[in-house]
C-alpha cells in the first residue's frame, strides 16, 4: 500500500513462519490487526484481544469497526472456544502461538484510532455515547436554545427563582436547572474595557473578515502590549456585538487565542478565557472549541491559574457542557476533578456556581457519572457541601444525576444520603427555596429505582412521616414525588415485603408465578449482600 500510511491505525504483532497461511479475520483483535492471545468476548458479542479492551476501557473510548458499529465493552468474559481455535489453526499451519500485544505499541494504536475519530468531520463525539445503548442516555433531554426554555407538555414547574423541570419517565427523573449563561459572563472585572482601548481604530460596519485580519494581527504579535490590546477587543466584539460570534471562530483566530490563553501575563490570560466564554455562547462554536483543544488548557487553569482566570475557565466548562457532544469529551480529557475541587475550594462565588453546573450537565451522561463516583469518590464529597445553605441547590441537582446509575446509587447508598435527605426535609429551614425542597424529594425518589435497600433505610430515617407532610403541604411537584415514594414505601398489592421475606429466610417458599418483582434491568441496583 502506498502513502507515508499516518490514516493506518491497525498494528499487528502476528508473526509467522515463511510459508503460512493468513490467518482467519474472525481469529484477529479488531483493534490491534493480530492473532489473539487473551480473547475475550465483550457485551455486544465481538471478541478482542483483553489489553485492548482495557485500554479502551481507562480511555473511555469505543471504537468504530468495519461494519460501522461500535462494541459495548461493559462486560468482559474469557473466550476459550476462539482460544482454542487460535491455538490448533497455529499448530495446523506451523505458526507461533499468539504473544500478548505490546502494551505501548497497543496504547498508541488506540491513541491514534481516538485522534482519528475526533478529527472526522461526519463523526459526533456523542456517537460514541449513543451507540453505547439506551442505557446509556441520561434520563432527561434538553435543547439549550433560548427559544426552546417555554412551558411544554409532560413537564413540571416551581414558581421559584430557582427554576427547574422534571420530564416523568420510568427513569429516574432529574431535575434540570435553566441557567444556559456563565456567571462570569456579565461580570465586571479589573480588566474592564478602558476609553482608550475603546478608541482602537475599528470600522464598525466592516465585515467579520476585516476584524478577524485586525485582531490576528494584535494577537499573533510578540509585542505583550499588541496582545492585550487584541484580547481585550476581541472581548469588547464578541460581547457587543453576537453576530461576529460565529464569523470570528475560525480556526486561525482560536488557534491564537488559544496560545494566549496559557500566557504568563495575567491581563493577556485573562482576557483570552474571557473572550472563550463570549465564543461558546453560541451553539454552532462549542464543538469547534472543544475540537480546538482548549479543554487542557481551561483544566490547567482551573488547577493553579488566578481567581479570575478561574472564574472565565470554569465559566468556559460550563458553556461548552450546555453541547450533547462535548460532553463525555470534557469528561474524558480530565475536566472533572478541578471542576469538584474549584466547587469545593474556589474563592470566588462565581467559579463556585458555574463548575457545579458545569458538573451537572457533564453528569447527565453515564459515564461521566460513573467517573466521578467510581474514579474521584465524589459522593461523600457532595454530601458533605450539601450541608452548607449555599450550596445545597446546586449539590442536590448533581446528586440526582448520580442517583440515576447503580455505581452512583450504592454509593448514596453507603453513605447514608437517605438519612441525610430525609433529615434536610424533616428540618425545612435547610432549604433555601421550595425548588431546592422539591429537589430533595427528588434524589430520594430517584434512590428509590431498583434498590432493595432503599425502603429499609428509609423506614431506619423515618422517611413516612415527612412524606406525608409534604404530600399535604408541598408543591405539585413535590407532592407528586412524595406520593410515589410513599407507594414505594408501602409497596405494591402483588409485590411480597421482601424486607420481611429476607429477615425471616422465607424466601425459598415463595411461588415465583404468583409474586413477580418488576425491575428495569438497567437499573439494578449493584449493592452486594
Amino acid at each position: 500500500m502506498g502513502g507515508n500510511g499516518k490514516h493506518r491505525w491497525k498494528i499487528s504483532f502476528y508473526r509467522s513462519n515463511s510459508g503460512s497461511k493468513n490467518p482467519p479475520k474472525e481469529l484477529l483483535c479488531p483493534i490491534s490487526g493480530s492473532l489473539i492471545s487473551d480473547p475475550v468476548v465483550v457485551s455486544s458479542g465481538q471478541t478482542f484481544e483483553r489489553l485492548s479492551v482495557q485500554l479502551c476501557r481507562e480511555l473511555s473510548f469505543s471504537p468504530k469497526l468495519e461494519d460501522g458499529t461500535r462494541p459495548d465493552f461493559s462486560t468482559v468474559i474469557p473466550n476459550f472456544a476462539i482460544k482454542s481455535t487460535i491455538q490448533n489453526w497455529c499448530d495446523h499451519n506451523n505458526a507461533q502461538h499468539p504473544q500478548p500485544p505490546d502494551s505501548i505499541a497497543l496504547e498508541k494504536a488506540v491513541r491514534a484510532l481516538m485522534e482519528k475519530d475526533m478529527e472526522d468531520p461526519g463523526i459526533r463525539v456523542s456517537e460514541r455515547e449513543l451507540l453505547r445503548g439506551m442505557a446509556e442516555r441520561p434520563p432527561v433531554r434538553f435543547m439549550h436554545a433560548a427559544t426552546e426554555l417555554g412551558r411544554r407538555v409532560d413537564h413540571f414547574y416551581s414558581s421559584s427563582s430557582e427554576e427547574s423541570v422534571v420530564i416523568p419517565s420510568a427513569s429516574p427523573p432529574t431535575p434540570l436547572p435553566f441557567a444556559t449563561l456563565p456567571s462570569c459572563y456579565s461580570s465586571s472585572s479589573s480588566c474592564e474595557i478602558t476609553a482608550e482601548l475603546q478608541t482602537l481604530n475599528l470600522n464598525s460596519s466592516s465585515p467579520g473578515c476585516e476584524e478577524e485580519e485586525q485582531l490576528m494581527t494584535k494577537l499573533r504579535s510578540s509585542e505583550v502590549i499588541e496582545q492585550e490590546e487584541g484580547v481585550i477587543l476581541l472581548r469588547k466584539l464578541t460581547r457587543t456585538k453576537e453576530e461576529l460570534r460565529i464569523s470570528l471562530c475560525t480556526p486561525r483566530l482560536l488557534s491564537a487565542v488559544g496560545s494566549l490563553v496559557v500566557s504568563r501575563y495575567s491581563t493577556v490570560q485573562q482576557n483570552a478565557l474571557a473572550s472563550l466564554v463570549n465564543l461558546s455562547l453560541e451553539k454552532p462554536n462549542k464543538v469547534k472549541i472543544v475540537r480546538s483543544g482548549f479543554v487542557p488548557h481551561l483544566v490547567d487553569v482551573l488547577k493553579g491559574g488566578s481567581s479570575e482566570s478561574q472564574e472565565h475557565a470554569a465559566g468556559a466548562l460550563f458553556s461548552l457542557a450546555l453541547e450533547e457532544d462535548n460532553k463525555m469529551a470534557i469528561g474524558v480529557l480530565g475536566a472533572l476533578p478541578p471542576l469538584m475541587h474549584a466547587f469545593v475550594r474556589a474563592e470566588s462565588e462565581r467559579t463556585r456556581n458555574d463548575s457545579a453546573l458545569a458538573l451537572y450537565h457533564l453528569t447527565l451522561v453515564e459515564s461521566n457519572r460513573v467517573k466521578l463516583v467510581k474514579q474521584h469518590n465524589a459522593v461523600p464529597t457532595l454530601l458533605a457541601l450539601a450541608k452548607s445553605p449555599a450550596s445545597t441547590g446546586r449539590v442536590l441537582l448533581i446528586l440526582c444525576n448520580l442517583a440515576s446509575c447503580n455505581e452512583g446509587r450504592s454509593a448514596m447508598l453507603d453513605a447514608n444520603a437517605v438519612e441525610f435527605l430525609v433529615g434536610m426535609l424533616r428540618r425545612r429551614t435547610d432549604l433555601d427555596s421550595e425548588s431546592t425542597r422539591e429537589n430533595c424529594v427528588a434524589a430520594l425518589y430517584a434512590l428509590s429505582h431498583g434498590s432493595m435497600r432503599f425502603r429499609g433505610l428509609a423506614r431506619e430515617a423515618k422517611a413516612v412521616e415527612v412524606l406525608c407532610e409534604i404530600e399535604k403541604s408541598g408543591s405539585e411537584r413535590a407532592r407528586e414525588k412524595a406520593n410515589q415514594l410513599l407507594m414505594v414505601m408501602r409497596g405494591r398489592e402483588d409485590e411480597p415485603n421482601w424486607d420481611s421475606v429476607l429477615d425471616s429466610g422465607a424466601g425459598a417458599g415463595l411461588d415465583p408465578t404468583r409474586y413477580r418483582v418488576v425491575r428495569n434491568l438497567h437499573n439494578a441496583n449493584s449493592t452486594t449482600f
